[in-house]
């Protein structure tokens, strides 16, 4: 007689009346309704769901894409949409190579020996960072840009001994958020500087530092679409014995500007969405932390290296294990960050595709297509410039209307509008600011005026 086999396949059947008894009894509940007490009964459902019977695959497959069709697919719409997450033209190369299977299922990087091909995917990315923002040395493994830059002022307040971090109001909201849930229990105080006609004020920034402040945290291109003037502003905090940690929501703007580190920056905190990362309705994105090379203990997150083997082979491993979390535990820089290698990869290979000549160029589309689209739409009537800086590829509007109409009125045109910065900034009404990449074309840009103008004049 055939002997039966030592495993069994798990059983996804109802629950018998003598597994429900158990159940209650183990928990002391009498009745299956004890289990809910918690949820109001007004919003109970006490009737069984209301499904439709089983589908066959192909049948199913009909049914999801006839459902799936009655969303509004943002790539119908015309994007002048901006505000930290950007449309840019992602290379097709970028995630023929990012989603190979090698890459696509590969998680922590641990096992060195088994690894090298993710481990110098996060080499070469931190290598082309530290070009990107003239800084010592990266990372790859922070979530995004907000909690890299809560990430940048623990370390600021680890560097320096001091407890207290100023930021401007020109940084964008979501970060200044993250920010300020991130410290609250960390023992580190948050003073918000308040921007002086879009940008942050150098000698109002001197006033407000003191012997207690551990970092100056300023973004550029602002939330506003502004440059900042880095060198004053790092001058400003090294006098009174602060860091600089410059935010980059749109690290495109460095093929054309100059890197935060050339003027002074100790730590570059930022979004690399733009770098080869599609929009994806919120993630997942790439956080982006650089820093100098004295500060590198303090770094948090994981740090590849190159090295030799026995035989003088070149390889890669992870570096300065000791800040990492699963060394450290309580003690150690981080125990948020995590694995972004996939989301670093893309980026690698997008800047590797564009090269520092393809990389200025795309930099230069943006400045030059946000310029032309800037002086169509204040030749409007009643449409004028909010700020007198320079700007990179986003740029504020003051408008006659209010925007949000303004904008649901050019959605049925096909054209998703710009950010109406009174969400965050209540004292700015009739704000409105627009993001203009390479991916818009001339034409789209005088579409977008000439609708604009229409509805204005309506």
């Amino acid at each position: 007689m055939a002997q039966a086999p030592h495993w069994q396949p798990h059983r996804y059947l109802p629950m018998t009346a003598a597994e429900r008894d158990e159940m209650l009894r183990a928990t002391g509940r009498t009745a299956i309704e004890d289990l809910f007490t918690d949820i109001p009964a007004e919003v109970r459902l006490r009737r069984p769901l209301a499904l439709p019977p089983a589908l066959a695959e192909p049948e199913l497959l009909a049914h999801l894409r006839e459902l799936a069709e009655r969303n509004a697919h943002a790539d119908r719409l015309v994007c002048f949409l901006g505000g930290g997450a950007y449309d840019h033209v992602v290379p097709s190369v970028v995630w023929h190579l990012a989603g190979r299977a090698e890459f696509y299922t590969a998680y922590t990087p641990y096992q060195a020996e088994i690894m090298q091909g993710e481990l110098q995917a996060g080499y070469e990315y931190q290598s082309m960072l530290c070009a990107l923002t003239g800084m010592d040395v990266a990372n790859a493994s922070m979530y995004d840009g907000a909690s890299a830059a809560a990430e940048a002022a623990v370390m600021a307040r680890d560097l320096t001994r001091r407890d207290t971090v100023v930021v401007s109001a020109a940084v964008h909201p979501h970060y200044r958020r993250t920010l300020e849930t991130y410290v609250r229990h960390l023992g580190i105080g948050v003073r918000t500087l308040a921007h002086t006609d879009g940008v942050t004020d150098p000698a109002r920034l001197r006033a407000t530092i003191g012997a207690g402040t551990a970092a100056v945290i300023v973004q550029t291109p602002n939330v506003f679409g502004c440059l900042e003037d880095g060198a004053a502003l790092a001058a400003a905090a090294h006098d009174a014995g602060a860091l600089l940690v410059v935010t980059v929501t749109e690290p495109l703007s460095l093929g054309l500007i100059e890197p935060p580190g050339a003027w002074g920056a100790d730590i570059v905190a930022g979004e690399g969405q733009p770098l080869g990362n599609h929009l994806n309705f919120g993630g997942p994105y790439l956080g982006m932390l650089a820093t100098r090379e004295a500060f590198v203990r303090r770094m948090p997150g994981r740090l590849v290296g190159a090295t030799t083997d026995r035989e003088g082979r070149r390889g890669f491993v992870l570096t300065l294990q000791t800040r990492e979390q699963h060394i450290r535990r309580e003690k150690a820089t981080s125990n948020i960050c995590t694995n972004e290698a996939l989301n670093a990869l893309a980026a690698a290979v997008y800047l590797a595709a564009l090269g520092k000549t393809g990389l200025r160029r795309v930099a230069e589309l943006n400045a030059r297509r946000a310029h032309y689209a800037r002086t169509r739409l204040t030749a409007i009537s009643g449409v004028r410039a909010a700020f007198a800086a320079p700007v990179f590829n986003e740029f504020t509007l003051r408008l006659p209307v209010p925007p949000d109409d303004l904008n649901a009125r050019l959605r049925a045109r096909g054209i998703l509008g710009g950010l109406a910065l009174r969400r965050w900034y209540p004292e700015m009404e009739d704000a409105w600011l627009l993001c203009v990449t390479e991916a818009r074309t001339r034409a789209q840009i005088d579409a977008l005026a000439d609708a604009v103008a229409a509805e204005v004049a309506a």
